[in-house]
């Protein structure tokens, strides 16, 4: 086959724009594009690679004819639309939570679980943003000294909350500068019955309450890291916070391990492993941030240091692009083990 017809659903967000940049960029065989979106946005067009194409309204018949769809137009859209695509012959790629817990449905981040993907049933799921980096970090980890506990804090941009949670953010801090009234509307989250000031502030929570007064977020890192490292009974807690940076999501995590291993050699596992930059020089002030990690696929790691308040322990600090490698690279990593 010369190429593949590809489906891009949720086109005009954040990742489905990225989906397509990032898509040209590492020369996946595309030999057709359908782009896809609700119905306000059919007025549309898409330059890529110099050609102009319509965004269409995303039904059941889209997926005629087309190999892999990219979705990340929300959990509902999936729910209606992915098995659709399904049976028309398409491989989708989901980026939403619908999926990602059911049994059937590979979980799959392919620096840690590549052969997941290949046991699909025409539909996998895209992991949480935070539970990728994390992931990718803790993987050489336990294969070097094996994990006994994880306890992680995320410090989360608000690009994981939208277009319009940046904007907001971007509105918000010219009005605290300015000495205006400040719109508040998408923090922590659009619908809640409180909205918050993000600009200049941190709020600890991301998604919905759940269980436990853990929010959703918080589960999804902790179920979702257990299901793709194959660990159903790894201990791991989760805070979840966002805050007013604009891209880049930086989580803490403190990994209790069952043998020792030096922060120098976990250093090494680290830098050997794919999809890792170790960035950690305390001489020189060198250490992972959002806005150096921003526009790249890899997971960057840096502060590593021993825990002393329990055996074996380690410090990290991990920081990723949410949008690439917490999102839209991902997706088409998973699509390229398939080819």
């Amino acid at each position: 086959m010369s190429g593949y017809n590809v489906a891009v659903v949720g086109v005009t967000g954040m990742v489905g724009q990225t989906v397509i940049r990032v898509l040209q960029e590492r020369g996946f065989p595309v030999k057709g594009w359908k782009l896809l979106a609700s119905s306000r946005s059919v007025d549309k067009k898409i330059s890529i690679g110099g050609v102009d194409y319509p965004v269409e309204e995303a039904v059941p018949a889209s997926f005629q004819g087309i190999d892999f769809a990219f979705f990340s137009a929300g959990g509902e859209i999936s729910e209606q639309l992915a098995p659709e695509a399904v049976k028309c012959g398409a491989v989708v790629v989901d980026n939403s939570s619908a999926f990602r817990m059911d049994p059937e449905v590979p979980l799959v981040v392919p620096e840690v679980n590549p052969e997941a993907a290949l046991n699909h049933k025409g539909l996998i799921a895209n992991p949480n943003c935070s539970t990728i980096q994390m992931v990718v970090a803790l993987e050489p980890l336990h294969r070097a000294a094996g994990l006994k506990r994880v306890v992680v804090a995320t410090y989360q941009s608000v690009s994981g909350a939208g277009k319009e949670a940046v904007d907001e953010l971007i509105a918000q801090s010219e009005a605290v500068l300015n000495n205006k009234e400040l719109v508040k509307g998408r923090i922590p989250y659009k619908g809640a019955k409180k909205h918050y000031q993000i600009a200049f502030n941190m709020v600890p929570h991301i998604d919905v309450f759940d269980e436990d007064d853990y929010t959703k977020e918080e589960m999804k890192m902790i179920r979702e890291t257990c299901k793709i490292m194959g660990i159903p009974d790894l201990p791991i807690t989760a805070t979840t916070v966002r805050v007013p940076s604009l891209n880049g999501h930086s989580e803490a995590i403190n990994v209790e391990l069952n043998s020792p291993l030096s922060p120098q050699e976990a250093r090494e596992v680290l830098a050997g492993a794919p999809g890792i930059v170790v960035m950690d020089d305390p001489e020189e002030l060198l250490y992972p941030m959002p806005i150096l990690t921003e526009g790249k696929d890899e997971v960057f790691v840096g502060r590593i240091r021993v825990d002393r308040s329990v055996p074996y322990g380690l410090n990290m600090w991990v920081v990723a692009d949410n949008i690439r490698k917490g999102a839209a690279t991902n997706s088409i990593q998973i699509a390229e083990l398939l080819i």
